[in-house]
């Protein structure tokens, strides 16, 4: 028995001329079903495929398993639980569906069956592409913009509901109203919210609304449902007429999930039905409420304006007194008056004293005593003098320690002392030296009486010792 490896395309069998394989080694089933596999795998992409859905059968790992077919082949399909458990619906037999697959080898049997990893009714891509056309076109023109958004009224009059009298979702709205807001009185405009023509007649609805004017809010919404359910909402039709109604519009159709192009178009948007009628209606109990607070608080203002109002007259009742008792107070009042005016002539006479004793005070403050000045001038005279006799004999005393200095450095008391200087004849210059004495020459002796003109005619130098 050969090993499984041996026969791997990607082994040394695979490099013989001729194919994969060698012709002459035998090779498992297993091996070649599992090639095939990886053939298929390579050479198909994902694709949708369309066809009528047999032998559907769920198991109870939760895996679907059927079989689509046309009118000349079948194919053998398998969606796991994984991608089946995200279907919108669960096919049934005898659908038209289209499936999104991968061309697979069921290697135990030997089949070819197609993986599925998504599933749609037949039409629904085309639909998706109508509606991704329809949205990117009105989405341009400004139909969807935030700005042209309007706010719900707060305390509708009356609110007017566009849908069909035999949906569900206008029993839902109804109770919703009913238990939130039933003073707030309901207009519904019927129409058909599916089938041939449900548009048109949608659209004529919230304009024959608009028209009439007696409500102040439009809702407009349907259960849920498949794509083509709901696609009388996705017409260009009712998205222009939602657009340009005048009205408010809250547009709740279908499931959460559910988008259509009436959402986009709308005011505001519900997640359902149910929700449209809790945004447009106020919550009665909460208005209740509300006025009861209000109510009290405008029993507290009128209370706090009444007393108010009664310690005012309090006040003013204070005020209020007889005439014999105002023309006292009058007559007291000329009594201050004529006091005060008594009082405002003194006061600038008295004032003019006081700055006239001011004036003089500081005059006398301030005039010179010659007296004084004259004493501390000759203080200052007397000063001078002894100051500069203590400079002059300072100056003296200075003058003769110089004078002493300079006689004792005095080249004649050094002539004194048995000392003579010898002069160059020539130059002036002092003779210091032996060398410097030339035969010949006059030479002029200084002595300390007195001075005489030599020359040598012969010089003898000898070193002797300085003194």
């Amino acid at each position: 028995m050969h090993s499984r490896s041996s026969f791997s395309p990607s082994g040394p069998a695979a490099s013989s001329a001729g194919g994969p394989f060698d012709s002459d080694i035998a090779i498992p089933v297993s091996v070649l079903n599992r090639t095939i596999g990886r053939l298929l795998e390579r050479s198909f992409p994902l694709v949708w495929v369309a066809g009528e859905v047999s032998n559907f059968m769920r198991a109870a790992s939760g895996h679907w398993y059927f079989s689509i077919k046309d009118g000349e082949a079948q194919m053998r399909c398998v969606m796991f639980r994984g991608r089946a458990q995200y279907a919108e619906f669960t096919p049934r037999e005898g659908d038209k569906i289209e499936v999104r697959a991968l061309v697979t080898m069921y290697e135990p049997r030997g089949e070819i069956q197609l993986n599925v990893e998504a599933v749609r009714r037949t039409g629904l891509g085309r639909l998706y592409e109508a509606f991704l056309r329809l949205k990117t076109k009105l989405e341009a023109e400004g139909l969807f913009a935030a700005e042209r958004k309007r706010p719900l009224p707060t305390h509708p009059h009356a609110i007017g509901i566009v849908t069909s009298l035999q949906a569900a979702a206008l029993r839902d709205v109804l109770t919703t109203l009913a238990r939130r807001a039933p003073h707030i009185p309901i207009v519904i405009y019927p129409a058909p919210v599916q089938g041939t023509g449900a548009g048109e007649k949608l659209a004529a609805m919230i304009e024959k609304a608009n028209a009439r004017r007696e409500v102040d809010v439009l809702v407009v919404c349907r259960g849920g449902g498949s794509i083509e359910d709901l696609w009388a909402f996705n017409e260009e039709v009712v998205a222009r007429a939602i657009a340009a109604s005048e009205l408010p519009v809250v547009c709740g159709v279908g499931h959460e999930t559910d988008i259509t192009i009436a959402d986009f178009a709308a005011d505001v948007r519900a997640p359902t039905p149910t929700g449209a009628a809790e945004l447009v209606s106020p919550q009665r109990t909460m208005l209740l409420r509300e006025l009861d607070q209000r109510r009290a608080a405008l029993a507290r203002g009128f209370g706090r304006l009444a007393e108010r109002r009664a310690q005012q007259l309090d006040w003013l009742a204070r005020r209020l007194v007889s005439p014999a008792e105002r023309l006292r107070r009058q007559r007291v009042h000329l009594q201050q008056l004529q006091a005060r005016l008594a009082s405002a002539g003194a006061r600038p006479v008295r004032d003019a004293r006081a700055r006239f004793a001011l004036v003089r005070l500081r005059w006398e403050r301030w005039r010179p005593d010659l007296g004084a000045h004259r004493q501390a001038l000759s203080g200052f005279a007397r000063r001078l003098d002894a100051t500069l006799a203590r400079q002059h004999e300072r100056h003296a005393a200075k003058v003769a320690s110089l004078g002493a200095r300079l006689e004792l450095l005095s080249p004649q008391r050094t002539l004194e002392r048995g000392y003579a200087a010898l002069l160059d004849g020539r130059t002036g210059h002092a003779v210091r030296a032996t060398g410097e004495l030339k035969r010949e020459r006059r030479y002029e002796l200084h002595l300390a009486q007195g001075a005489a003109d030599v020359s040598f005619g012969d010089v003898q130098p000898r070193l002797t010792d300085t003194f």
